[in-house]
């Protein structure tokens, strides 16, 4: 039996939801400065997504600020606002190959940048990595991912998956909606976090669980399919935005 449709998402619910996730990720300290971008589709105008305007701070953004671009980061929607369009570069690339996800973020997060350079990536030496098992893949770093050679391999090297480390840059990650994409990032920052930690104390890698455990644990997280990452903690993030970072719904 299928998953049961869920109702259409509008422009302004992913606005608010997309102004909470940058509100949140300063909160959570993983913004540098202007840099990093979230991006997310427009319901019902394909090829328009939704980003930040560049030179502003990630605490400063609030839904009516976000700026309406099309694939090539080219400004719709008659503001005139500056984007970056190097950033968008890797983000048009994955909406434009992955039209059934919602959000895209790509991050330069201290403990995501950090496992980013090593080379044996993410393992399953926490249950937070343990949800993520399988679902990542990588891409080696060839500079600014500004060309068009390269932005194709990135694609090919996200396919179907939820994710990418980006070796020596950092995280991307992406979701079916904003709050699925912003929990996967969570729980991937608090994973590179525990494994790196852990091996400073240990002295060295630590023994992970396996494959077959790996993989029977991130099962049990994803269930029958009917529950998203970020369903149960998105509407709580979302007090936490009104609480500690209020003004970002307007």
């Amino acid at each position: 039996m299928g998953e049961p449709a869920r109702p259409p998402r509008t422009e302004a619910e992913v606005r608010r939801d997309l102004a909470a996730a940058y509100r949140l990720a300063a909160l959570a300290g993983w913004d540098d400065t202007v840099y990093g971008h979230l991006s997310a589709s427009v319901p019902g105008e394909p090829g328009h997504y939704l980003i930040h305007r560049f030179g502003w701070l990630f605490e400063e953004v609030t839904a009516s600020s976000l700026v309406k671009v099309d694939l090539g980061g080219r400004v719709v929607d008659g503001s005139g606002a500056r984007v970056n369009p190097s950033g968008f570069a890797i983000h048009g690339a994955v909406h434009a190959a992955r039209p059934d996800v919602e959000c895209v973020i790509h991050l330069h997060a201290p403990w995501g940048v950090a496992l980013a350079m090593l080379p044996g990536g993410l393992r399953p030496t926490s249950q937070w990595a343990m949800r993520l098992h399988g679902r990542l893949g990588r891409h080696a770093y060839e500079g600014l991912a500004l060309g068009a050679a390269e932005r194709a391999r990135l694609v090919a090297a996200l396919g179907g998956l939820d994710g990418l480390i980006l070796e020596h840059h950092g995280p991307l990650v992406v979701g079916r909606t904003v709050g699925e994409a912003f929990m996967l990032m969570h729980v991937l920052e608090r994973a590179a976090m525990a494994q790196l930690r852990a091996s400073a104390a240990h002295g060295g890698p630590v023994p992970d669980v396996g494959d077959a455990l790996a993989t029977l644990t991130r099962t049990q997280w994803l269930g029958d399919g009917r529950e998203w990452d970020g369903d149960l903690e998105w509407p709580a993030l979302l007090r936490r935005a009104d609480r500690l970072a209020p003004g970002w719904r307007d």
